[in-house]
């Protein structure tokens, strides 16, 4: 199954969800939830992503995060592989916990980041798992009613109040128990593509980094892929000069023995598949390039000759490559 399309950059608001494989536990035990905030303030600490609002179900969570640097990536592998790999040593358990890549929704914050921190902070509720969303003792909603923990960042929701904390918390309040007896729909119903969640302008604009962040990757496979075939032709010609003999020579099956040891730099020195060298030498499948590296390989372990050969073909590699 191929990744998901991440659309990242700098001061990016995502609402980031993961659930537990096969719909299974991620927390089991209080002592879960109070490790897996230690790891979230550690992946702070370490990657300076801002969290305004989060809540820990019992088979997932949620996370209402931005990040200052283009790094969801590096900080939701930080979190997970950390989280999982807790739980498998105290669980005497090996594998994933949690089912797949997590999913990451990129936010409008002028239009979402109320809506979605007043959905987090009632999840509990909507699962019967509480009746008021103070009940519940592992999401924000205490750092936006209460004292802050330090961890989560209130100051921005607040702020859409009043100037006055005080005054804030108590009208974020209102606004969240006001849907209490009434069904929420969840924003993100309103998501498109699965991927961005916001006004018609944002999604435009979140498209088009995204269209220029894939060329730019595009790019860079192809220097990679230019950069594979310059190295290759350059083993084939630094082969062929030391042997005396043509390049055509070196890539027919005339002189098998020579061609065994292009395989072999090639295979070593270059990011050529096996299929591809195959391609280059005569049309080799890449059964017949991995065999002949093999053989080459077992007799540079028997023949001291050999190794010298080609211990001196790579020090001439190496003056051309420099």
């Amino acid at each position: 199954m191929a990744r998901p399309l991440r659309i990242e950059y700098e001061g990016a608001l995502y609402h980031v969800t993961a659930r537990g494989n096969e719909r299974g536990k991620v927390f089991f035990t209080k002592a879960d939830y109070r490790k897996f905030i230690d790891y979230l303030r550690e992946g702070q600490k370490k990657f300076g992503f801002v969290l305004h609002s989060y809540v820990l179900m019992t088979n997932h969570f949620h996370l209402l995060l931005e990040t200052p640097e283009k790094n969801l990536s590096r900080i939701m592998h930080h979190l997970n592989s950390s989280y999982t790999t807790y739980i498998n040593i105290k669980r005497k358990r090996s594998g994933h916990l949690f089912q797949g890549r997590y999913k990451a929704i990129l936010v409008d914050r002028d239009n979402y980041l109320l809506e979605l921190s007043r959905y987090l902070h009632l999840n509990p509720v909507r699962a019967n798992m509480v009746e008021r969303p103070e009940e519940y003792l592992h999401s924000s909603y205490a750092a936006y009613t209460g004292e802050s923990d330090g961890l989560v960042h209130t100051t921005d929701l607040l702020a859409m109040f009043s100037k006055d904390t005080k005054a804030a918390k108590q009208h974020y309040q209102k606004f969240v128990e006001s849907t209490l007896e009434e069904k929420q729909e969840s924003p993100t119903k309103k998501v498109y593509g699965g991927m961005i969640l916001g006004s018609a302008p944002f999604i435009k604009e979140a498209l088009n980094r995204l269209e220029e962040e894939l060329l730019q990757r595009t790019e860079t496979s192809h220097k990679k892929e230019l950069r594979a075939i310059w190295e290759a032709d350059k083993v084939l010609s630094v082969v062929a000069d030391h042997y005396g003999v043509t390049v055509e020579t070196v890539a027919g099956p005339e002189r098998n023995d020579i061609r065994k040891v292009c395989i072999y730099l090639l295979k070593k020195h270059t990011a050529v598949a096996n299929s591809e060298i195959g391609g280059m030498l005569g049309g080799m499948s890449g059964f017949a390039v991995a065999k002949a590296h093999q053989l080459l390989v077992a007799g540079m372990a028997k023949e001291a000759a050999l190794r010298k050969e080609v211990g001196r073909l790579e020090a001439n590699l190496s003056r051309v490559k420099g």
